[in-house]
Parts: structure tokens; C-alpha cells; sequence
């Protein structure tokens, strides 16, 4: 059984410049690692494999792709036992201008929609790249709040700070939250140039 995240903000990095693949260390509030993740290169059906440290000895959870190649891509994440904890679907068309995800419980069932921080930026980045202008997205239940994921400006270090804010542990599992910070850091990430 995959061990609960308990602090209310992580520290997602992903170093840029790697040959093949991206290699991933998530962090706690006193720089702890508490997941690694390597993600492998060229792969059409994206399988994202969480560990508790370097030495990929425990697997935490899994972020697996349905489909080779979809605008509108799911992603499942799956515990260690192989129980499915909720999903992150890519909202296709919604994305062309401002990258938007809804978060999904075990059912597949909305939980909250997660959006880059506003329109204006969201075009600027499309012109000069998201390493220039670091992204910022909130995950939303309706108009309250549940998490905000900031992207810092580095070159050569994709980082992502992730705050569950207290009100989210109701509606949403922390392990899902950082999946989805993974997920940005995979994904859009890849998109920025990093």
C-alpha cells in the first residue's frame, strides 16, 4: 500500500538536460525526497513509474496513458497494489490557448478542473516559452481553490512548487495532486522545450 503525503506543499524538479528520458525527484517542506521518477524516452504510450527513492526498489504509483495519441489525452493513476486513485484528462481544444486538466475520481467522475493562471499569460508563454514566463495553475472545485502549482524560472531545472491548500484533502487525494504535478512536469514540460 502506497504510504499517505501528509504536508500541505512539494517541490516537484526535473533536470532539463538530460540525454534520454527525464529523471524526477519530488520533495517534502524540509527537502526530503519522497518520490523519484524516471521517465523513459520515446515511448507512444506514456507510463509514468513513481518510486519511493533513487534505487526504484518500491513503486508508489503508476500514471499510465489510455491512449497512444489523443488531444484529449487520460492519464490513470494507479497505486502500488494496482488500485486506481482517480485520473487526469487533458481538455483538447481548451488547451490550444491555456492549458486546461480535469482531475477525475476513481469513477471517472469531475473533481476539479485545473487551468493555467489567465489567458494574457498563457498566450505570452505560447510566444516566448514557458522557461521565460514560468507557468502557474490552479486546480478548482467550482469557485473555491484546491491547489496551486507554481512553475520557477531556472534554466536548467524544471521546478514546480505544489500547495494542497487545507480545504482540498476532502475532495481530493494528495497522491493525486502531486500525480498531477508530475503529469505537468512530464507533459508540458516536455511542450516548453524542457
Amino acid at each position: 500500500m502506497s504510504p499517505k503525503l501528509e504536508h500541505s506543499h512539494y517541490t516537484i524538479r526535473r533536470k532539463i538536460l538530460t540525454i534520454f528520458g527525464a529523471k524526477f525527484h519530488v520533495f517534502d517542506p524540509s527537502g526530503n525526497v519522497v518520490m523519484f521518477i524516471k521517465q523513459k524516452a520515446f515511448k507512444l504510450k506514456e507510463d509514468i513509474r513513481v518510486y519511493t527513492d533513487e534505487s526504484m526498489a518500491h513503486e508508489m504509483l503508476s500514471i499510465r496513458a489510455r491512449s497512444i495519441i489523443d488531444f484529449s489525452a487520460a492519464y490513470d493513476v494507479v497505486d502500488s497494489d494496482g488500485v486506481k486513485i482517480g485520473a487526469l484528462r487533458r481538455r483538447g481544444m481548451r488547451s490550444i490557448v491555456r492549458d486546461s486538466w480535469e482531475f477525475l475520481d476513481v469513477n471517472d467522475q469531475p473533481i476539479g478542473q485545473l487551468e493555467e493562471d489567465s489567458t494574457a499569460m498563457a498566450l505570452a508563454r505560447r510566444l516566448l516559452g514557458s522557461l521565460l514566463i514560468p507557468q502557474t495553475f490552479y486546480l478548482r472545485r467550482g469557485e473555491y481553490d484546491l491547489v496551486q502549482y507554481k512553475q520557477f524560472f531556472n534554466p536548467f531545472v524544471l521546478k514546480y512548487r505544489v500547495d494542497i491548500l487545507p480545504d482540498a484533502h476532502e475532495f481530493i487525494d494528495p497522491l493525486l495532486v502531486v500525480a498531477g504535478g508530475i503529469l505537468l512536469a512530464a507533459i508540458e514540460g516536455r511542450q516548453s522545450g524542457g
